[in-house]
């Protein structure tokens, strides 16, 4: 069993047990991590699973709380099916190793102030990754961060913490995220980041993470090699899951 798992699994039966009432407040995560002796990404990867079940309610710059009795069950999409790339590939057993290419706070460009409805005048952080797994570079990735979080991701690591776990420790609530992915073809511009030669079929993910109130947090645009990725969806009443996995051969 994953680690996160087996702490939601202790946590749970303690709250079911009553060693943390309805409406009490949980340790702090810098606390239950250390208890648990697992890192904050770990922490927060367990505590998601006890706010999907409607155990927890997260409430941002007060803390973790047992959900009270009456609470209605979390039918939004939540942060725990809402992941990054690379989050979404290691929980399902791949080691990823992203390299950062650039980044840096520059002025939007027209049809990013457009996604994030902002003004043109505004500025952002650009930041430009490659994303390897299965021993080939296979994704690439330009993220646009709007202001005021811009500023708070300016010394973030991103080669080992996602956008969304830096965007949850500055402050950010992720909410909901819209998403459209087609087919193109690899150009030279991207080719030369990716183990794949310019007009090879690629999957391109264009996305718009939104916080609790509509307002657009980060716009993204990835490009994935065809021949790394398949989508298997997993559908039910509340929730999609999407599966990645190599492309099998003819």
């Amino acid at each position: 069993m994953a680690r996160y798992r087996a702490i939601a699994a202790d946590l749970a039966a303690k709250i079911r047990d009553g060693h943390y009432a309805p409406g009490e407040a949980l340790p702090g995560q810098r606390e239950l991590s250390t208890a648990y002796g697992v890192t904050l990404m770990t922490l927060r990867q367990a505590l998601r699973e006890l706010s999907d079940e409607g155990l927890i309610v997260q409430r941002p710059g007060k803390g973790t709380f047992v959900a009270p009795l009456d609470a209605s069950p979390q039918l939004a999409y939540q942060l725990g099916s809402l992941r990054s790339f690379a989050d979404d590939l290691r929980e399902q057993g791949h080691e990823v190793r992203t390299t950062v290419i650039a980044r840096a706070q520059r002025r939007l460009p027209a049809r990013i102030a457009a996604r994030l409805r902002v003004r043109e005048t505004e500025t952002g952080l650009r930041l430009e990754r490659v994303r390897a797994f299965a021993g080939r570079r296979a994704i690439h990735q330009v993220s646009w961060v709007r202001e005021p979080h811009a500023e708070r991701l300016h010394d973030v690591d991103f080669t080992a913490t996602s956008l969304y776990a830096a965007l949850t420790e500055a402050g950010a609530v992720v909410a909901r995220a819209s998403e459209t992915i087609r087919p193109e073809v690899l150009g030279a511009d991207v080719a030369r980041h990716l183990d794949e030669d310019e007009g090879a079929p690629v999957l391109v993910s264009d996305r718009v993470t939104y916080g609790p109130d509509g307002t657009a947090l980060v716009t993204d645009r990835a490009t994935i090699l065809g021949s790394m990725m398949q989508i298997t969806a997993e559908r039910a009443a509340t929730e999609l899951s999407l599966h990645w996995g190599a492309t099998p051969p003819p």
